[in-house]
């Protein structure tokens, strides 16, 4: 256990790995899910896109435990408290694709900057520079799809 207990960096990270694990799920989803003359190149891209973000969920966890807090225990603690909605859909286009994992991209990059200023809050420089590279991250999945999707 940590010398201190930072409860908003734990919340908001709980609140980011919840996001995280939605994204993964629904860009996991995506590149099950995609179809048309895009196919191979979509495919390509959510799926690392999903890897990427599946390996920042361990990280967010162990920064929660800590900063002296208990994480995410099943999906039903990830649904109460994700931001990103599921797509539940058949037949979802893939530039719709394309662009619903741009806007979760951006939610998810909304909440790396609210981690990042209760980490700085509270002086947890640990998790505040560790946010640095995920958000670094997200940007380039933004920068992909748009770019992808022709903005």
């Amino acid at each position: 256990m940590p010398e201190h207990n930072q409860p908003k960096v734990a919340d908001a990270l709980n609140a980011l790995l919840a996001d995280s694990f939605a994204l993964y799920l629904k860009t996991k989803n995506y590149h099950w899910h995609v179809q048309g003359p895009r196919f191979r190149e979509l495919h390509l891209l959510f799926d690392e896109q999903a890897t990427q973000v599946l390996a920042t969920t361990d990280l967010i966890a162990e920064r929660v435990r800590k900063n002296g807090a208990a994480t995410l225990r099943s999906i039903g603690d990830v649904g109460r408290r994700q931001a990103i909605k599921d797509d539940d859909a058949s037949g979802v286009s893939a530039e719709a694709m394309v662009t619903t994992l741009a806007a979760d991209n951006r939610t998810l990059l909304a909440q790396l900057k609210e981690v990042k200023a209760a980490a700085e809050r509270d002086g947890d420089i640990a998790t505040s520079g560790l946010v640095d590279a995920w958000a670094d991250e997200t940007e380039q999945r933004i920068w992909f799809l748009e770019a992808t999707a022709g903005y």
